[in-house]
Order: structure tokens, then C-alpha cells, then sequence
């Protein structure tokens, strides 16, 4: 009998978890009806300010009859990466899926997906939206870029519209879970890696309570992020733009020479030099930081600190012995 293993992070997210695990609850029903499968849950609390911590205990005890709870709590924010990361090292499971619990991932896709694995001709299946319906139009029309501009200077594969939403085999996790780097970009990871990946396009839904923890800003150093995990590409456009602007500074100093022989020079020009001075100290400074960034995510990897640090965990197991123990002491 096949374990499936479901990874869930969460920040900030005591009003959508109720709802969640009610829906979690009918899919994990369905599916060890149909399947004969058993369950293990791995919420993991990347350190909310809420009472995230406290829904997910009351909500395990509400799932420990139909399936394994464990729970994690980081000592503070290190991001949703590093959630994933966590739950995925201590998952167990032959199969193991990771979901938001806003709903904006359908937990009823689970079962559809682990019917499309049982033919053994894919290693996971992923979800991915089909439209954008209600997400706002500027943000849209970045996000599309983002994924155009990613798949030509990388040699790594992410669909429009990609999720972290997927269920996977446990050879396609160990793989993941090989990549200890800082700087993680999940949808570039699982395309990284390899394995053979199935699609299942779904209508976009929007959160059932709660707000989105991504602002416009932060998917922008996000997906930066992104790009430099997988690319080179930065660097190597810096240096062409360096040498391209090399053979302009040599035909334009050879442009002014025949120019003054010929002409005479009048004193004139200052603001286009002006301009062009500021132009090239501009680029000069571009291309400065695009290389600073990469020296930073190199100094932050030879840190080689933690990925996170967790303040608590405990299974649903754990607290059914203490509350016994604590009763027989009474």
C-alpha cells in the first residue's frame, strides 16, 4: 500500500486553514476509498504572526483519525522555499505532494494526479493555471514575461503558469532534496532536476480567506532571484554590452579626430557629453551590480548557514501521549 505524503506551508494562514483541511479531508477520504492509500500531513509554520501554529494542532487532531500529522515551526519568516525544503526532508511517503493552503491549489487535483502516476510513464505531475482570471492586469502581463524571458536564457524548462502544486515520486524528491543551495527557486528546481513532468492545466481560483503574502515587489526580487539560480545569461549580456560600448568609444574617438583635422572643433556639445557620460556611468554601474549580485549569493552560500531553524515540532501522536499521560497523573 502506496504512502502519500503532503507538504503544506504556511504563513499567516489561520483563516484559510479550517477551510482547507475540510476540503483536505474529503479528498484523503475519497482517495483511500478508491486507492487503498494511506495519508501523512506535514504542515509546516514558517513563522507566522498569527495563530497559524495553534490552527494547525487543533486541525491535526481533527485529521489523525483518517491520517499521520506532523508539524514544524520555524523560529522566524525564512520564506516559503525554505517551508518546502522542511517538509520535504521530513517527509516519508512514496509519493509526496506540495500545496498552498489558501485553496488557490485544489486539493481535489490529488487524486487525479495520483491516478496519472500509476501507468509508471511520468515522476510527477504538476499542476498549472490555464488562465489569470482576477489577478491584476500589470502583474499578469509580468508574469508572462517572466516566464518568456526565463526559458530562453536558462537551460531549464518552466511552464507559464507553473505551480508549486505537484504530486511526486520519491526518486524525483531525493533528487530535490540533493540541491542544498540558499538561493532556491522551486519551479526551477523541479524542472532541473529532470524527470518526466504532466501537466494538468486548471482554472485559476482565488483565495478562499486571508491575503496574498506576494506583493508586486517581492515576486519582482523573486523572480530575479530565479533567474540567477539558473542563468548566466546577466553576465554575459554585461559583457557584450561592455565591448559593444568599447568599439563605439574607439570610433567615436577616431570619428572626432578625422572630425577636428578636417573641420576645426568649436567649443560646443557639452550636455550630449553630458548625457553620454551619465549614459555610460549608468551601464557601468548596471553591470557592477548585476556581478555584485552574484558575488552576494556566492558569499551567502559559503556561509553555508541553515536553511532554517525550527522552533517547535511535535505529531499528532506526540500529543495524544502527553494529554494521556497528563490525565493519569491527574
Amino acid at each position: 500500500m502506496h504512502m502519500i505524503s503532503v507538504v503544506v506551508p504556511c504563513y499567516n494562514e489561520v483563516e484559510s486553514l479550517p477551510i482547507f483541511v475540510t476540503e483536505l479531508e474529503r479528498v484523503i477520504r475519497s482517495m483511500r476509498d478508491e486507492f487503498g492509500v494511506s495519508f501523512e500531513l506535514i504542515f509546516v509554520d514558517d513563522g507566522s504572526q498569527d495563530a497559524t501554529l495553534s490552527s494547525i494542532k487543533m486541525n491535526a487532531a481533527r485529521l489523525s483519525g483518517i491520517s499521520r500529522v506532523r508539524w514544524l515551526s520555524f523560529s522566524r519568516n525564512f520564506g516559503k522555499e525554505a517551508a518546502i525544503f522542511a517538509g520535504l526532508e521530513r517527509s516519508s511517503g512514496d509519493f509526496v505532494a506540495t500545496i498552498d493552503a489558501d485553496l488557490q491549489d485544489p486539493p481535489s487535483l490529488l487524486f487525479d494526479m495520483y491516478s496519472m502516476l500509476q501507468d509508471n510513464e511520468f515522476d510527477n505531475v504538476a499542476a498549472r493555471r490555464a488562465n489569470r482570471d482576477g489577478e491584476p492586469t500589470i502583474r499578469s502581463l509580468f508574469a508572462r514575461s517572466f516566464y518568456r524571458i526565463f526559458n530562453r536564457i536558462s537551460n531549464t524548462d518552466v511552464v507559464d503558469g507553473a505551480r508549486d502544486f505537484r504530486l511526486m515520486r520519491r526518486s524525483m524528491v531525493d533528487a530535490v532534496l540533493s540541491l542544498r543551495e540558499r538561493n532556491r527557486f522551486s519551479k526551477g528546481i523541479f524542472g532541473w532536476v529532470g524527470f518526466k513532468t504532466r501537466w494538468i492545466p486548471y482554472v485559476n481560483a482565488r483565495r478562499v480567506a486571508g491575503e496574498t503574502k506576494w506583493s508586486f515587489i517581492s515576486l519582482v526580487l523573486y523572480s530575479i532571484d530565479g533567474i540567477m539560480a539558473f542563468s548566466t545569461a546577466p553576465l554575459f549580456i554585461s559583457s557584450i554590452a561592455g565591448i559593444i560600448l568599447c568599439f563605439a568609444a574607439i570610433f567615436g574617438a577616431l570619428f572626432i579626430v578625422v572630425k577636428t583635422f578636417l573641420w576645426g572643433e568649436p567649443v560646443a556639445g557639452w550636455p550630449s557629453l553630458a548625457c553620454i557620460v551619465t549614459l555610460l556611468g549608468g551601464l557601468q554601474l548596471l553591470c557592477l551590480g548585476i556581478m555584485g549580485q552574484y558575488l552576494a549569493k556566492t558569499y551567502l552560500e559559503t556561509k553555508n548557514r541553515p536553511l532554517y531553524i525550527v522552533k517547535e515540532s511535535g505529531t499528532e501522536e506526540e500529543d495524544d501521549i502527553a494529554d494521556s499521560e497528563s490525565s493519569q497523573a491527574e
